[in-house]
């Protein structure tokens, strides 16, 4: 039925991720890296998605994604007390309104990282 009624789209928030990631042929990460971890701004409903939708686009991207913390969205970051520059506001919003995946930054790994 053309008239049926449509569910409403629910308002995406823009969560901040730290995602790690292991190596994989095609990277893109230094020769002598063992790994990185990414700072990346990515939309949707709630932060599962925003999770979800990351490690989908990571993978895709030829990286491995081994784990990801979430920091929440920009407002809670504010009330834990975190620090907020305006390019990186500029950059949630982007996320925001491209309905995106933005990674921030990349900070390669080098040596032994496994604790013991």
């Amino acid at each position: 039925m053309s008239d049926s009624p449509k569910k409403a789209k629910k308002p995406h928030s823009v969560f901040t991720l730290v995602v790690e990631v292991g190596r994989k042929a095609g990277d893109g990460l230094p020769k002598a890296a063992t790994g990185a971890g990414l700072m990346c701004y990515a939309s949707g409903v709630d932060e599962a998605e925003a999770v979800r939708e990351t490690v989908a686009i990571l993978k895709q991207a030829d990286m491995a994604p081994l784990d990801v913390t979430g920091y929440g969205t920009l407002e809670e970051r504010k009330t834990q007390g975190h620090e907020i520059e305006a390019d990186e506001i500029e950059l949630m919003q982007k996320a925001l309104d491209e309905n995106a995946v933005i990674v921030a930054q990349v900070t390669p790994y080098f040596g032994d990282r496994t604790s013991g």
